[in-house]
């Protein structure tokens, strides 16, 4: 009788057959298929501020400069709106989803008894964040073409750059979920989110802050993501679009390797 070896991969899982994080992928997607409300009821809540704030305060003012340009009210909210509906898309299922999954579900120590590695958990799931984040911008972006609020041909690399962000919210976002105890903990996250979605530049220019402050919020990932929506809708491109692009793409990788080292020590201790 022939004896077949199969190597080991990191995280002490064997190689059998074609497996990767698509399958959870596809498990996401069997478990959420009739949850489409929860869908809906992500998309619509920055589309409710585009109109209340965007539309309705915009009414009031006359509009901001940017980059030398004079734009309306409600072409400079949407982006930073498009922005922070990339992130919601992704922090609902890189926190409180993965956080259930692991603590509560065990489902990644059912995963671990597969082939499947830490790794293949980790851009799994970022991937399905992804895939959420990627539903709320599509959506958001078209709202926005509808209502005449991409003023530029370089909207369409939007949605790009709003992936990014989601990306970037995904990793960082799973990271610190894996540091997490208990349900208490999420109270930072909110704390963490909630100001950024404030202070991001989201309603106001980045001008209209002290020096001091204005340095701490242009360091933040939805700045960044804010900046760099607003730059592509509006054409009003500089250097700053790469600089965004970087550090977004930077802080993701960065979150997704936390996360599979994070799961080695956890899962498989």
């Amino acid at each position: 009788m022939a004896i077949v070896t199969v190597p080991l991969l990191s995280g002490g899982r064997r190689s059998m057959g074609q497996v990767s994080g698509w399958q959870l992928v596809q498990r996401n997607l069997l478990v959420y298929r009739k949850s489409w409300l929860v869908f809906l009821t992500g998309f619509l809540e920055p589309v409710f501020y585009l109109f209340s704030i965007g539309i309705g305060v915009g009414q009031m003012i006359d509009g901001f400069e940017l980059n030398g340009q004079v734009i309306d009210y409600a072409v400079f909210v949407a982006p930073g709106m498009l922005a922070a509906s990339a992130m919601n898309g992704a922090i609902l299922d890189a926190t409180f989803g993965i956080f259930f999954k692991l603590k509560y579900d065990k489902l990644y120590d059912s995963v671990l008894a597969t082939p499947m590695r830490t790794t293949d958990i980790a851009t799994g799931e970022v991937t399905w964040c992804l895939l959420r984040s990627g539903v709320y911008s599509a959506g958001f972006l078209v709202v926005m073409a509808v209502m005449g609020l991409t003023t530029s041909w370089w909207a369409v690399l939007a949605l790009p750059a709003a992936l990014l962000t989601g990306f970037a919210f995904a990793g960082a976002g799973m990271a610190l979920t894996t540091f997490m105890r208990s349900w208490q903990d999420f109270e930072f996250i909110q704390l963490t989110i909630l100001p950024m979605f404030l202070f991001s530049a989201t309603f106001f220019p980045i001008d209209a802050y002290p020096a001091a402050l204005r340095w701490v919020i242009e360091v933040t990932p939805l700045y960044r993501g804010v900046a760099l929506c607003r730059e592509l809708t509006t054409g009003v491109l500089s250097m700053a679009s790469v600089w965004s692009v970087v550090y977004l793409l930077v802080m993701g990788l960065i979150g997704l390797a936390v996360v599979s080292r994070r799961l080695d020590k956890l899962l498989l201790k």
